[in-house]
């Protein structure tokens, strides 16, 4: 059974969310603000966070960077259908996907399971369902997807589901290009809409993320209008 960290100020969201992730057989913890959860994340981390974003005493967005800092699980964010720069921002700091107010529960269910999905995925070969991953060796770059780990040049990248899973996607075939919408099918469910824009900001924010373990990394090449390549150093 999953858990799922369920954080905002609106106590009638939170009760009628929890009534239906419960119902869908998901463990379920509320917190109606960003410090309350902080504190018990540091005792016991979920394994997925709904965030809102405009809360008090810690924000969605002050949580997802203190969160970051020591973990890489799911995040979703629950933003106002005028938060566009708040989507974008959050993106590029490490969420995996965002959700509109006023959202249906349905949908909301779908997102979770999604990125459940994917996470799930990751430990599953090409070769075939239910098949042990084999590290994959790309120059520099080691990726173990039955671990969840990255090294480039032997340094240890932390990775969400959805960046392991696009840098993942791009590597396996070293100078070939990838679409946005080839991406797009490999790091989101069929039912799950999203644009191009969270595709750049994924890419963007893995970038930055590989540029910790070296500042010359320019192995993941932008084709503008086209997609994105990577290309084996």
């Amino acid at each position: 059974m999953s858990r799922i960290a369920l954080v905002d100020d609106d106590r009638n969201i939170l009760t009628s969310v929890q009534m239906t992730l419960e119902a869908e057989g998901f463990e379920v913890e509320t917190y109606n603000d960003g410090q309350s959860a902080l504190d018990a994340f540091s005792r016991k981390m979920p394994d997925m966070a709904v965030l809102d974003i405009k809360m008090p005493r810690m924000d969605g967005m002050d949580l997802l960077q203190r969160l970051r800092q020591k973990s890489e699980i799911p995040v979703i964010f629950l933003t106002s259908k005028d938060d566009e720069i708040d989507e974008v921002l959050g993106l590029r700091m490490g969420a995996d996907d965002y959700v509109r107010k006023p959202f249906s529960q349905r949908l909301l269910v779908e997102r979770i399971r999604a990125i459940l999905r994917r996470k799930d995925a990751i430990a599953k070969d090409d070769a075939g369902e239910g098949e042990v991953a084999q590290t994959m060796v790309r120059g520099d770059l080691v990726m173990d997807p039955l671990r969840h780990t990255v090294t480039w040049k032997g340094n240890d990248v932390s990775l969400t589901v959805t960046e392991f899973l696009l840098l993942q996607a791009l590597a396996q075939r070293p100078g070939f290009v990838k679409s946005r919408d080839q991406l797009m099918d490999v790091a989101y469910d069929d039912q799950v809409y999203v644009d191009d824009r969270t595709i750049d900001s994924h890419i963007k924010r893995l970038r930055k993320k590989m540029r910790t373990a070296d500042d010359d990394f320019s192995a993941i090449e932008t084709l503008y209008g086209i997609g994105y390549r990577y290309n084996e150093e």
